[in-house]
C-alpha cells in the first residue's frame, strides 16, 4: 500500500476553515494566489510519495548505524535528502533574505505533514534544521545568520538542538555542560548531551549544533544557561569547511520506533577532533539567556511534533482503510450472500471512523493555528496581530499534546483493524504504532505541555484567550442552529452536531472556570487535572473544526456542488460529534475531581 498525501482535505481546510484568502491578502503574500498554493501542494505530494515514502519501511528495517564515532544513515536517505534540498523544501517557510522562499506557514505546515507521513524518521532532520534557522533568524548576529543559515536552507548543512543530559532529563536547571571563554571571543565546550536527534549522520556536509551550557560564575538554575553554536566542522571566513570540531558521537540509542532517525549521545571536549580539547562554540545572543532563546526552537518543534502526530495518524489510517477494504471475512450482520469485506462490519467502521475523525480534527486545528502565525507576523492591524499571536501560543500545547496522544490511539486502532496481521511486522501497521509512541514524549511530554497550558495559557491571563475561543465556538453553535432549522436532508444530523458540540463547549468552560477558581487554594488538585483539561481542549477544538466542516458541506449541498468527498467529510463530522465529543464530560469530571484525587494520591506517594 502506497501513501497518498491528503491534498483534497488540506485544500478544503485551507479554503473553508483556515482562511487562506485572508492569509494571501497579507502584504507579505500579495504576489501569491490559490493556483500557486495548489501547485506547491501537488508537487510536494508527488515528491514525498515517489521519493520519501518508499524509504519508510526500509528505515525501520535498516536503521542508522554507528561505526567508530561516525553515523551512516539508512541506504537511500542521503540521496533523498539531497533531492529534498535541491527541491527547495527546507527553505519553504523561511525568510527570502537568506535564501528561503518566504511562503505562508499555513502552506509549510501542510507540506510538513505530508513529509512526516511519508517517513517520520527522515523528516526529523529537516524539522530540527527549521528550528535552528528560526532561532538564528531571531536572535543570531548578522554574521552568524549569513554564515550558517544559507547552507542550511540549501540542504547542504543540517541543524540540531542539544538540551538533555543524563542527569537532567527535562529538568534543565540541572544542566552541567560547561562553556569556557577564550581570548578570541569563542568558547570551549565540555560535557555530554543525550537524545540528540540526527546528532551525527552522513546526509549533509556539516551539522550546526545549538547547545545549552553554563559559563563560569553563571547563576544556578535555568537563569544561568547560555546558548552556543557548535558546528561539527568549523567554518572559515569564506564559508568553506575547516577543522573537525571536538564533538564525538559516542553511540546511538536503540529505540522502540523511528529507527531510521539516528538518536545520538554526543561528547563535547573529549579531545577527539582536530582543534584540541574542548569543542569550539560561539555565543548566541547574551550570556544566561540561553533557555529563553532555545524556547524559540522548542515552540517551533512542539508545533512540528504535533504535525507529526497528524502525519502518523494519516499514514496509519490509510493503511487500515486499505486493508479493511481488501480483507474478506464474515457475513454482514444484517445478512449477506457470502463473506464481505471487513469494512462492512459496524465495529470496524467505528474504528476506522474514530481514526479518521481524530486525524481530520487534529489536522484542521493545527492548520488553523498555522494561519494564525501568518497573521501574527504580517497583519496590518497591530491589535489583530497581537490577538492571533496569543491564540497561537494558546494552541501550541493543544496541537502538540492532543495530536500526539491521538496518534497513539489511531495507530493502535490501526493494528486492531488488521487483527492478528496487525501484530505481524510485514503489514507495516505495527511500525506506525511504534513510531507514534515517542511523539507524546519528546519536545516536552504531554504532562509538560499540560502544565504549560494550565499555568501559562490559562491561569496567567485569567482564562481570557481560552474563553474568547469558546465564545467563537458559540458563534458556530448559532450557525448550526440556523442550518438545522432549514429543513434539509442534513437537518437532523446538524442538530446532533449542534447538541454535542454545545455540551462539549459547556464542559470546557466549566473546567476552565474550575481551575481559575481553585488554583490558589489547591494548586496540586488543579494540576492533577492539567492533562484532562488539555485533552478536553484538544477534543473540543477538533469537534469545533469538524462542525465548521459540516456547515461548509451544508453550503455546498445547498448550492448543488457537493461531491463524494463532501459526503465523507460530513459523515466524519457527525461521527466525531456523536461518538467522540461525549468524552468531554469525562474530561471535565476529571478536572473537577482533581482536588480530592490529589488529596488521596498524597497518601499513596509519601
Amino acid at each position: 500500500m502506497t501513501y497518498q498525501a491528503p491534498v483534497e482535505d488540506v485544500r478544503f481546510i485551507f479554503k473553508e476553515l483556515a482562511d487562506l484568502e485572508g492569509v494571501l491578502a497579507l502584504p507579505a503574500h500579495a504576489e501569491l494566489d490559490g493556483e500557486t498554493i495548489d501547485a506547491v501542494l501537488h508537487e510536494n505530494a508527488r515528491f514525498v510519495e515517489e521519493v520519501i515514502a518508499p524509504l519508510n519501511q526500509q528505515g525501520d528495517l535498516q536503521p542508522a548505524r554507528w561505526e567508530e564515532g561516525q553515523v551512516y544513515t539508512t541506504p537511500g536517505f542521503k540521496e533523498a535528502f539531497q533531492e529534498f534540498g535541491q527541491g527547495g523544501w527546507q527553505g519553504l517557510q523561511h525568510d527570502s533574505e537568506w535564501g528561503g522562499q518566504g511562503l505562508p506557514r499555513l502552506l509549510s505546515a501542510a507540506t510538513s505533514e505530508a513529509l512526516n507521513a511519508a517517513n517520520v524518521a527522515f523528516a526529523l532532520c529537516p524539522m530540527l534544521t527549521d528550528g535552528v534557522i528560526e532561532a538564528l533568524t531571531m536572535v543570531g548576529t548578522p554574521e552568524q545568520r549569513q554564515r550558517y543559515i544559507p547552507p542550511m536552507l540549501e540542504g547542504r548543512w543540517t541543524g540540531t538542538m542539544n538540551l538533555t543530559e543524563p542527569q537532567a532529563g527535562s529538568d534543565l536547571a540541572m544542566l552541567t555542560a560547561r562553556a569556557l571563554p577564550q581570548e578570541d571571543g569563542s568558547y570551549r565546550l565540555h560535557g555530554e548531551k543525550i537524545f540528540i536527534t540526527y546528532g551525527d549522520h552522513d546526509m549533509a556536509e556539516n551539522i550546526v549544533h545549538l547547545v545549552l551550557a553554563r559559563t563560569p560564575n553563571a547563576p544556578k538554575g535555568v537563569k544561568g544557561i547560555s546558548l552556543f553554536i557548535v558546528p561539527k566542522f568549523l567554518v572559515n571566513d569564506d564559508g568553506s569547511l575547516g577543522a573537525r570540531n571536538d564533538i564525538w558521537c559516542a553511540s546511538l540509542e536503540h529505540k522502540l520506533g523511528i529507527h531510521g532517525s539516528p538518536t545520538a549521545v554526543l561528547l563535547y571536549g573529549s579531545g577527539k577532533g582536530e582543534v584540541g580539547e574542548g569543542a569550539v562554540g560561539y555565543l548566541v545572543g547574551e550570556e544566561n539567556r540561553g533557555l529563553e532563546y532555545m524556547f524559540i526552537m522548542m515552540n517551533a518543534a512542539r508545533y512540528a511534533v504535533g504535525m507529526q502526530g497528524v502525519a502518523v495518524s494519516e499514514r496509519a489510517l490509510q493503511r487500515a482503510e486499505a486493508y479493511a477494504a481488501e480483507r474478506i471475512q464474515g457475513q454482514a450482520v444484517e445478512g449477506s450472500a457470502g463473506p464481505v469485506s471487513i469494512n462492512r462490519h459496524p465495529d470496524v467502521q467505528r474504528m476506522l471512523l474514530t481514526m479518521r475523525a481524530l486525524t481530520e480534527g487534529a489536522r484542521a486545528t493545527a492548520l488553523c493555528a498555522a494561519a494564525l502565525v501568518d497573521k501574527a507576523a504580517g497583519h496590518p492591524d497591530s491589535a489583530e496581530r497581537a490577538r492571533c499571536a496569543a491564540v497561537y501560543e494558546y494552541l501550541v500545547p493543544v496541537v502538540k499534546a492532543f495530536s500526539t496522544e491521538s496518534a497513539i490511539e489511531v495507530a493502535s486502532l490501526g493494528v486492531q483493524v488488521h487483527g492478528g496481521m496487525g501484530y505481524i511486522e510485514e503489514t507495516g501497521a505495527a511500525q506506525y504504532y511504534r513510531d507514534a509512541r515517542i511523539l507524546s514524549i519528546y519536545e516536552g511530554t504531554t504532562a509538560i505541555q499540560a502544565n504549560d497550558f494550565l499555568g501559562r495559557k490559562v491561569l496567567r491571563d485569567g482564562g481570557s484567550v481560552a474563553l474568547a475561543v469558546a465564545a467563537q465556538m458559540r458563534q458556530t453553535l448559532a450557525e448550526l442552529d440556523a442550518a438545522a432549522a432549514e429543513n434539509t436532508k442534513h437537518s437532523q444530523a446538524l442538530g446532533v452536531i449542534r447538541q454535542r458540540l454545545d455540551e462539549a463547549v459547556t464542559a470546557y468552560e466549566a473546567a476552565v472556570a474550575h481551575v481559575l477558581k481553585h488554583a490558589r487554594e489547591h494548586v496540586r488538585g488543579v494540576f492533577m487535572g492539567s492533562v484532562p483539561l488539555l485533552m478536553l481542549a484538544g477534543l473540543v477544538h477538533g469537534g469545533w473544526q469538524l462542525a465548521r466542516s459540516a456547515l461548509a458541506v451544508h453550503r455546498f449541498e445547498l448550492a448543488g456542488d457537493a461531491s463524494n468527498f463532501h459526503q465523507r467529510k460530513f459523515a466524519t463530522a457527525l461521527f466525531h460529534a456523536a461518538q467522540l465529543l461525549p468524552r468531554a464530560q469525562a474530561y471535565r469530571d476529571a478536572v473537577l475531581a482533581g482536588d480530592i484525587a490529589a488529596d488521596y494520591a498524597a497518601t499513596v506517594f509519601q
